[in-house]
């Protein structure tokens, strides 16, 4: 039997591990040579998939790949999610993420099978969708400072509409009332549509929940707007106050929308996605069509969208134990 040549072998060890390397980065760097499936959480039609589509039909003419929208609902978007973080991680699956597939499910569901943080790499976030605070037209109070002082001489007279158990709607209602110290009703709905309703037909008191649904009724004046919990006014309702302005400083919630693929994505892909959604965000067109959804553009790198997710775990973390919300 012929001795082991040990150079010879670390020579050949070393050759693969290259080829295996040089194979991966040239992988990157044609990346995409095949259709991308960009997968969103929620079902055709609402506001994060309209906003995945108009992202799909830009980064579609940039690589000149389609990019494809594929909607898979269920579990709070987990189900969506959770196929992302199971996909092999070579830049052709896609997460349109929202909050909670992002951060805050994670703080909620039990048998979570994905960690968003372990298992999906951070790409860019692309746009955040605030709160809105509205009252049912015939409310004794226009304001939120006014609401919160009818809720405190009224305790648990008041009911809110949030648009679903877990969602930021609510959990931004619980933050308001331990901040604030009140307490009201809270009546759980599937979406927009029925709080709408409910406001309009004063059989429901408040109504948080992401604003683009409410603006045409308050517009109308079908509806009062309180207050937007956003660090800004928003310019299509430039008369309607943020929470920090009715009293509560540095108040803000928002419902944001972020680009995520699967963990160990090569860095190349990374950078190539997170460059063409940062130019689209800065075109005014963009920004035209993120307003109309009560949107505003956001942009920024991978470690900034990793350290805002973060940021966010933190903040509603104590708010969602202590609200005792779990699935």
């Amino acid at each position: 039997m012929r001795p082991i040549n040990r150079r010879a072998a670390a020579s050949v060890l070393l050759g693969t591990v290259l080829c295996f390397a040089q194979a991966a980065s040239g992988h990157a760097e044609t990346w995409p040579s095949r259709p991308v499936t960009m997968i969103v959480p929620f079902a055709a039609g609402t506001s994060s998939d309209v906003i995945a589509r108009g992202l799909a039909r830009e980064l579609s003419e940039k690589f000149s790949q389609p990019f494809i929208v594929e909607n898979k609902t269920g579990a709070g978007g987990n189900i969506g999610a959770g196929a992302v973080a199971r996909a092999a991680a070579d830049g052709y699956t896609v997460l349109f993420a929202t909050t909670a597939q992002a951060a805050t499910n994670k703080l909620m569901y039990k048998d979570m099978e994905f960690d968003p943080q372990r298992d999906f790499a951070p790409v860019v976030l692309v746009a955040k969708a605030p709160v809105i605070v509205t009252a049912r037209p015939d409310a004794p109070y226009g304001s939120l400072k006014d609401f919160i002082t009818y809720a405190k001489a009224n305790p648990n007279k008041t009911t809110a509409g949030f648009p679903g158990n877990g969602t930021l709607g609510h959990i931004t209602g619980e933050l308001l009332g331990r901040t604030v110290g009140i307490e009201f009703g809270k009546a759980q709905y599937r979406g927009s549509a029925p709080i709408l309703s409910d406001l309009i037909g004063s059989h429901i008191d408040i109504g948080m929940d992401s604003l683009a649904a409410y603006v045409p009724s308050i517009l109308d004046n079908k509806i009062k707007a309180l207050a937007i919990a956003s660090s800004q006014r928003w310019s299509k309702l430039p008369d309607v106050p943020t929470v920090a302005e009715s009293g509560l400083p540095g108040f803000e919630a928002s419902v944001w929308y972020a680009l995520l693929l699967p963990a160990k994505v090569p860095s190349e892909i990374v950078a190539k996605l997170n460059a063409t959604a940062n130019a689209w965000l800065q075109e005014p067109k963009t920004q035209e069509f993120l307003s109309n959804f009560g949107a505003e553009p956001a942009g920024g790198s991978p470690a900034d969208l990793k350290a805002f997710t973060q940021a966010e775990i933190e903040k509603w973390g104590p708010i969602i134990k202590a609200a005792n919300i779990n699935f």
